[in-house]
């Protein structure tokens, strides 16, 4: 069982915590985390993307000019795919891109992704982080006493005081820990979670 310290907003150590192996100590497998991450891109994707086919051009009703005598190429239709405005063959239609993966790989992802970062030492527990009120400029301190750089803060229950303090600083973002997901840990280097947010973590992964 590894155990870590946890360090207050001004990264003075006032504790430590035990994670449990089966949640922090698992077994890294690319493929998974791969997997994992495509289905989270493409639930992301609107898939509104259209071109008009022949059916949904307009004009082109009357054949331009008779089949034969006139030296030129046969043509129906102004509209055909050949023809500049013309429709377009084969092309994009409105499609759904999900597809499907088992909650039991999600949460083996969720798990390998945490363990990731805790065996790259850029896991970090830290007791709370409390705002008296809405201030960019004191949150950004904090982000200074914990050196964070490029950072996703887990917290569970947030206030609207942390979180509006916190978006206006580039490279930090915040999410409750309800919405903890495979692709915002690996996309950000350093993971800071809010010690009740680690042990709602660990408790439901466990």
């Amino acid at each position: 069982m590894a155990k870590v310290n946890v360090v207050d907003q001004k990264n003075m150590e006032v504790g430590s915590m035990d994670l449990a192996p089966e949640v922090f100590e698992v077994e890294i497998k690319p493929e998974v985390l791969h997997l994992v991450v495509r289905q989270h891109m493409a639930a992301r994707r609107q898939g509104t993307h259209a071109t008009k086919n022949r059916a949904l051009k307009h004009g082109g009703g009357r054949k331009p000019w008779r089949q034969k005598g006139t030296g030129r190429a046969r043509a129906g239709t102004i509209r055909s795919p050949l023809w500049k405005g013309g429709a377009t063959t084969f092309g994009p239609q409105p499609r759904d891109y999900t597809f499907k993966v088992n909650k039991k790989v999600r949460q083996l992802a969720l798990k390998m992704a945490l363990s990731s970062r805790l065996s790259d030492a850029n896991l970090r527990i830290v007791d709370k982080i409390d705002m008296s009120e809405i201030k960019t400029k004191e949150f950004a301190k904090v982000v200074g006493a914990l050196e964070l750089r490029k950072a996703l803060i887990v917290a569970k229950d947030a206030d609207s005081k942390l979180i509006l303090s916190a978006r206006n600083i580039p490279g930090v973002k915040i999410i409750d820990a309800e919405k903890l997901n495979v692709y915002d840990i690996l996309r950000y280097p350093q993971l800071i979670m809010l010690q009740a947010a680690a042990e709602d973590v660990q408790k439901r992964l466990k």
